[in-house]
């Protein structure tokens, strides 16, 4: 053994340092939404054909969605964004939503939470407030952390097969636990939705999702202004198949007067961010 191989198992320099490089672009990606590649070399220092290559690898763990010139964390029909990119974007829709979605929550109760980040907020939300004793079921292993000590809180971790890039516990593991669960509500969010569909751009999540819709007594469905009138590829199902809808006040409201014809809706208000001097 060389003086400087670092002992077995340790990474070459060069594969730190690729890590690192990759880190970076994730970083900056994640906090502009999109980047190109020229942009990409420049904040590196590395060569435009070895930011290709780490931009495939990345791709290829479904961090980032590539596109001729550049990349986007941004979501598209058929690319959901990370978990990480997602608890970054609306983030005071979200919070208006956990708050109007906690006053749907009674103690006792037991509920479903699923991989969207709102449902983040929500626990965030019963962790920092005494809601009683709840019961409370999620594959979202960011809400496991939350709530894994919260008094009052007992804790149901859905287990399966984890996904990185939601944060999450997924496949037939995950849809066979929740089919052992029935909850007085199920709080769910997904990528889009029209008057009448909700759609969601990965079939395994689709089929995890509409496992937690059969186990909730009460079905209310979280959505920020950004995913009213959109689509995506795959149908999760008829926005009818929930009880309630809770959305912020900025989304298309002709949109919202079709859905509130068959479901119940509630308008959030969103705080205005605050003014720095």
């Amino acid at each position: 053994m060389t003086a400087n191989s670092g002992g077995k198992g340790a990474p070459s320099k060069r594969t730190q340092a690729r890590e690192v490089r990759q880190q970076n672009i994730i970083a900056h990606v994640l906090a502009n939404g999109v980047a190109t590649a020229g942009e990409l070399t420049e904040l590196t220092g590395a060569s435009l054909m070895t930011v290709h290559r780490d931009l495939d690898e990345l791709a290829r763990r479904g961090v980032v969605r590539k596109f001729h010139g550049g990349v986007s964390a941004q979501p598209s029909t058929v690319f959901e964004s990370s978990s990480e990119y997602r608890l970054r974007v609306q983030v005071r829709e979200k919070t208006a939503l956990a708050e109007a979605a906690l006053s749907t929550i009674e103690p006792g109760m037991s509920i479903m939470l699923d991989t969207s980040t709102t449902n983040l907020f929500v626990a965030r939300r019963l962790g920092s407030l005494n809601h009683g004793p709840l019961t409370v079921a999620t594959n979202y292993l960011p809400i496991m952390e939350t709530l894994r000590s919260v008094p009052d809180v007992h804790l149901i971790g859905i287990g399966g097969d984890y996904n990185s890039t939601h944060d999450a516990f997924l496949g037939m593991g995950a849809i066979e636990a929740i089919n052992t669960l029935n909850v007085d509500l199920a709080f769910l969010s997904t990528s889009a939705m029209t008057a009448d569909t909700t759609y969601h751009q990965e079939p395994e999540i689709v089929m995890v999702k509409r496992a937690m819709m059969e186990a909730g007594r009460r079905r209310v469905l979280l959505m920020d202004h950004t995913k009213i009138g959109r689509t995506a590829l795959h149908r999760l199902g008829p926005t009818t198949d929930f009880h309630q809808l809770i959305v912020d006040a900025a989304a298309d409201q002709g949109i919202i007067r079709e859905i509130s014809e068959t479901l119940d809706v509630t308008l959030t208000q969103v705080m205005a961010a605050p003014r720095h001097t």
